[in-house]
């Protein structure tokens, strides 16, 4: 099990125009786990998130033989869809494919053991599969997803650790090294009372400044 904490960020960014009329968007967005960069995220092109959904998106949550075609970053897609992102762990590169299957409101208590900087915060659970697209030894890897409030900004609350039992954030097994391989994990977030999480984000590397985001 990760080491459990709670920090805060200074400062909301908008994930993007699509979710919500925010304005500018700010700096200092929230990465889940770490507060190691401090992006913007623009608003994606209409015709990016068009392409994206001819292309890269599978409706129904189902990646099956999940295209190779990279998803674009800025993309918007619902829930049950599917981005393919390139991959890299370690010193392992591949391409994956992510499929965000649902978002479940917790309650104040699960975050009982995250200590006095947890009260009075709503957990959420990302629950999410992922599928090794191209036949790379992505072993042991490991998806983190961020969460996405109904006003189309990150919550400003930075999660690391699980709630065992209801959400973990599972790594890779060490056969997650053939096409079609994948697994099913979970990234805990949270927000402050009265914020909803409707949405989730994949934010890492070339998606840090434009994420692929996933709403209801």
């Amino acid at each position: 099990m990760r080491k459990r904490g709670v920090a805060f960020a200074a400062a909301l960014a908008t994930v993007a125009v699509g979710l919500s009329a925010c304005g500018d968007s700010e700096e200092g967005k929230p990465v889940a786990g770490a507060a190691s960069e401090s992006t913007t995220a623009p608003a994606p092109t209409s015709s990016t998130s068009a392409g994206a959904a001819e292309t890269s998106a599978t409706p129904g949550g189902d990646t099956g033989a999940a295209s190779q075609e990279i998803t674009p970053p800025g993309t918007e897609l619902k829930i049950g869809e599917t981005a393919t992102v390139p991959h890299t762990f370690g010193g392992s590169e591949g391409t994956i494919a992510i499929t965000v299957t649902g978002i479940e409101k917790g309650e104040e208590a699960d975050l009982a053991d995250f200590g006095e900087d947890a009260k009075g915060l709503v957990p959420y659970f990302i629950r999410f599969k992922v599928e090794n697209v191209d036949g790379s030894d992505l072993s042991f890897s490991l998806v983190t997803l961020s969460a996405v409030a109904s006003d189309g900004r990150h919550t400003g609350v930075l999660v690391t650790g699980d709630v065992e039992g209801k959400c973990e954030n599972t790594s890779a097994g060490d056969d997650f090294k053939t096409v079609g391989a994948s697994y099913e994990s979970c990234s805990l977030q949270a927000s402050r009372p009265g914020l909803e999480v409707t949405g989730a984000a994949y934010d890492r590397d070339e998606y840090a400044d434009d994420p692929v985001v996933w709403t209801e």
